[in-house]
């Protein structure tokens, strides 16, 4: 049995699971919710945001800041036991015309820790920040 998420109101003054040490309001939440919805001022927040979007479920956040060229249709629930441990930034940079970066997202299931090493491209369009694509596993 797994224990239903708490609601956004639940999570305020609880710690951001970006791992910034803020309270949730104050970093991730006030762009999944609320009047600053899906405009994180760059792409590190964005990616930020995203992170804690996995990590509290937040399938409709996550659809709503993908690039519609790149946007799947719908995302699958994450698998029942799921525990996402600690995100780490690398680098941000310009990259090909569109703003990159590389971060490290730990998670476990099944007493199987997993780390995912991605660089992601973001893209800037109509003054919102939109993820376009991932290279898992690629650096530099």
């Amino acid at each position: 049995m797994t224990a239903a998420r708490p609601r956004v109101a639940d999570r305020a003054s609880t710690p951001c699971p970006c791992d910034t040490g803020r309270p949730y309001a104050a970093c991730c939440g006030r762009w999944h919710s609320g009047p600053l919805a899906g405009q994180a001022p760059d792409p590190v927040s964005l990616m930020r945001s995203r992170y804690s979007a996995f990590v509290l479920d937040e399938r409709d956040y996550l659809l709503r800041t993908w690039h519609p060229s790149t946007r799947p249709h719908a995302l699958a629930p994450p698998e029942p036991g799921l525990r996402w441990l600690g995100l780490s930034v690398r680098r941000q940079e310009v990259q090909d015309g569109a703003e990159v970066v590389e971060f490290v997202a730990r998670s476990k299931l099944a007493k199987r820790a997993s780390r995912l090493h991605e660089v992601s491209r973001f893209v800037k369009e109509d003054g919102r920040w939109y993820y376009l694509d991932g290279d898992p596993g690629a650096s530099g």
